[in-house]
């Protein structure tokens, strides 16, 4: 199949290549070789013979990353986490990065860390102030700036092709952490940006059973070359069963997010003017601040994922989370099953995230029966 007429709905359900080209088989194999043998002039057979550079498995699910993102490149790593600070990792010693203050609470914590010890200079912001990155970023010395848009766990949305101006003006090259919007309803490439980032784990397997991470990027240069350099020397692409497990989930990528959108959506608008609940945070409802980005830039849908400011407090928040029956409460996004978060409790009393704060994965139950859980749940709340 040529992907060069099809739609990303078909790259994806054909997991790139339709049919496997020896067998006739439908779906992706899996090649679990450590090894691969020279041929009868000592040439490699593939751009590596040794499963620490790559294998068949793994070329095929980043081919597959890249082409959903229209990417010139893709890598994939152990973990979300690894895939961010392999980027970091590439930052000058000293380099600025700026990145938002209300972003995923890991990769935050892990740069103010390297700021501490001189690796980089940082600068936190609040990247919903028009103008906050371009007033940030330091013409000649920035070198990476970060976003995540919309951003966890306040799905803050963010004006990608505004971000990558005010990077590529400084000279620093744009990140965007996509996780939220799957190669779906946003492709940052298209927008500016030089490198997309996907929490794997989530939407793009959606199936809550792999961890892994991808970088995506929009041509491939010195940076990138230097990325893939680093990941081979130190062992770290993803191993060829979790590559085997992303494809197959990604054969269903568009039909889940649209139904998660859709569920989200219906929620959002139910719980908005609750008696229980101060505010709903969804880029989907017209209310929201970033309401007119996100529907300039999702244009398939808004996602399933929201949060509710509860009208409570620490203890409180907490105790609802508990109260849910049909939504589970877990960590992580993404997944069939819908999932349910007090993120102040995860993130730590240095948090920003308010402490009434309950952040929602919505999933593929139906959606009446997630919103009796969550008006049971608000009823007995007290």
């Amino acid at each position: 199949m040529s992907n060069e007429n099809v739609r990303a709905e078909t790259i994806a359900a054909h997991a790139l290549r339709a049919i496997e080209p020896v067998t006739g088989a439908v779906v992706p194999p899996i090649h679990l070789a450590s090894t691969y043998a020279r041929d009868e002039n000592y040439e490699k057979r593939l751009p590596d013979d040794y499963q620490r550079g790559g294998n068949p498995t793994l070329y095929q699910a980043e081919a597959l990353v890249a082409a959903l993102e229209q990417g010139a490149a893709c890598l994939l790593y152990p973990s979300g986490v690894a895939a961010i600070f392999a980027l970091v990792d590439t930052v000058p010693v000293g380099g600025h990065v700026v990145a938002p203050i209300n972003m995923y609470y890991g990769v935050r914590v892990w740069l103010k860390a390297l700021a501490d010890k001189g690796r980089i200079s940082l600068s936190l912001i609040d990247m919903t102030v028009p103008g906050a990155i371009r007033e940030a970023v330091r013409p000649g010395k920035t070198d990476l700036v970060w976003i995540e848009t919309p951003s966890n766990p306040l799905w803050d949305v963010i004006d990608i092709a505004e971000a990558a101006a005010a990077a590529h003006d400084a000279g620093a090259i744009l990140g965007v952490d996509a996780t939220a919007t799957a190669a779906v309803t946003t492709r940052p490439l298209t927008l500016g940006a030089d490198i997309v980032f996907h929490s794997v784990t989530k939407y793009l397997n959606g199936h809550s059973d792999v961890l892994a991470g991808a970088l995506i990027t929009r041509e491939v240069n010195d940076r990138w070359t230097l990325l893939q350099t680093l990941r081979t020397k130190t062992g770290a692409p993803l191993a060829p069963f979790e590559c085997w497990l992303l494809m197959r989930g990604i054969r269903t990528l568009f039909v889940r997010y649209r139904e998660a959108s859709a569920n989200a959506k219906a929620i959002a608008r139910h719980f908005s003017s609750h008696p229980k609940v101060e505010r709903v945070l969804y880029p989907g409802l017209a209310t929201h601040p970033g309401y007119e980005i996100a529907r300039r830039q999702m244009t398939d849908g808004f996602g399933g994922m929201m949060s509710f400011l509860l009208r409570t407090d620490f203890d409180g928040a907490r105790h609802f989370c508990t109260l849910l029956k049909v939504i589970t409460p877990a960590t992580s996004l993404g997944g069939p099953e819908s999932l349910a978060e007090h993120r102040k409790l995860i993130e730590g009393p240095d948090s920003p995230v308010p402490d009434n704060l309950v952040r929602f994965s919505i999933g593929l139950e139906n959606v009446n029966d997630l919103v009796a859980d969550i008006a049971q749940a608000l009823d007995r709340l007290g």
